[in-house]
């Protein structure tokens, strides 16, 4: 195996030391901590809880953020880690992304000092738990049409509603919930105990095992007026925070398929057909290579959409091109490592499989294909046609 099949173009010249560092300390976390037992989650549905302190204690959660235990890692660091994480598995990238890119960007670009000091130095070390409640039972890819409602009643507020398919609710300690008030859509730090919140895993599941995705339901919950972020009015706060979200996943996605290759390079190499190596066949080795050319072009995408957010010149359109390209061409990539694998790539000894499934669900949440294309459709013609016949 030449140094070629891992890194064809060499892109880790483009990396800094610093760069190349920490994607090693997240790589060997994953060795380490993750491979090892990953396939058992998966068949169990368990989400391994013990490892959110240890996620904490490198720096994983809301390292793009600064201040208040943070870490401050650039762009770029964050989406090598979340490579390195879907190269173990989507669910335990996700709840990096859950917990920082989602829950802990909601509170630092939208909440007060109060809250900030209340609950970023927890999550920031893994002490707390966060999710972020938007999608509902029958509005996921348009959030306008949001049925949970919050009304003021004395100097506070009571929720009333339902969310689904929130990551981590039923084990969070705060909840980012987002509501329709008289005053246009607003988020409220929902403390998970408070009564009245109720959060139900949803099982059984055929991807995202190793993860959890919950039904919440909000019935009177009454908070202090202190509970609204400030800094934010209307979906322009929750949308912002799902491009952090799925600026991750154009990373995370090509991890899971340089996985789900390198495992069918490695099988390929060693097992025998006809008298043959397996890597020996024309047919495999235009495979792999079509697997290889694809994850250069995705890797490309990843870190020059990362480059132009460091620099503070990228756009939510550009983030789209990559979300919705890296992920189809990750589980494209996937199947097909599974076909060299024969039917042995459809137990949990090998990754492939795994993986596609997962990426099922990372295609699905944070905007569908169909949603990607639209954004970037409206940019090129600027043309909304995300509902025909609806306002804009």
């Amino acid at each position: 195996m030449t140094d070629l099949a891992h890194d064809y173009l060499d892109l880790d010249s483009l990396l800094s030391a610093d760069e190349l560092e920490l994607r090693a300390r997240v790589r060997s976390f994953v060795d380490e901590r993750i491979r090892p037992d990953v396939a058992r989650w998966y068949e169990a549905a368990h989400f391994p809880r013990e490892l959110v302190k240890e996620m904490g204690a490198l720096g994983l959660l809301g390292m793009h953020l600064r201040g208040y235990g943070c870490a401050g890692r650039s762009a770029v660091e964050y989406g090598l880690a979340a490579l390195e994480l879907e190269a173990g598995d989507s669910g335990l990238r996700t709840f990096v992304s859950v917990q920082g890119s989602l829950a802990m960007s909601a509170i630092s670009k939208f909440g007060s000092e109060e809250q900030k000091q209340r609950w970023l130095p927890g999550m920031a070390a893994g002490e707390l738990i966060g999710c972020f409640a938007l999608t509902e039972p029958t509005a996921g890819s348009d959030p306008a049409s949001m049925l949970t409602r919050a009304v003021r009643v004395g100097s506070g507020w009571v929720l009333d509603g339902a969310k689904r398919w929130i990551g981590l609710a039923s084990l969070a300690d705060v909840a980012v919930v987002w509501a329709r008030t008289d005053a246009g859509v607003r988020g409220f730090l929902v403390p998970t105990a408070t009564p009245g919140f109720t959060a139900t895993a949803i099982e059984p599941k055929l991807s995202m095992r190793a993860s959890i995705q919950c039904d919440i339901t909000l019935n009177d919950v009454r908070l202090p007026a202190e509970a609204v972020l400030p800094g934010v009015t209307g979906l322009r706060g929750p949308f912002t925070c799902l491009d952090e979200a799925r600026y991750g996943i154009m990373w995370g996605a090509m991890g899971a398929a340089r996985d789900a290759y390198e495992t069918a390079l490695a099988y390929a190499l060693q097992r025998r057909q006809f008298d043959a190596s397996l890597a020996g066949f024309q047919l495999t080795q235009q495979k792999l290579v079509d697997m290889v050319v694809e994850i250069q072009k995705g890797m490309l995408v990843a870190l020059h959409t990362g480059r132009l957010k460091d620099a503070g010149r990228l756009r939510p359109e550009q983030i789209s091109l990559g979300k919705l390209d890296n992920v189809r061409s990750a589980i494209a990539i996937c199947r097909e490592a599974r076909t060299i694998l024969g039917g042995n790539g459809i137990t949990l000894d090998h990754s492939p499989l795994r993986h596609a499934n997962n990426l099922e669900s990372v295609r699905t949440y944070e905007g569908t294909d169909e949603m990607h294309t639209l954004i970037m459709g409206r940019a090129i013609t600027g043309i909304p046609a995300f509902a025909p016949g609806r306002p804009s």
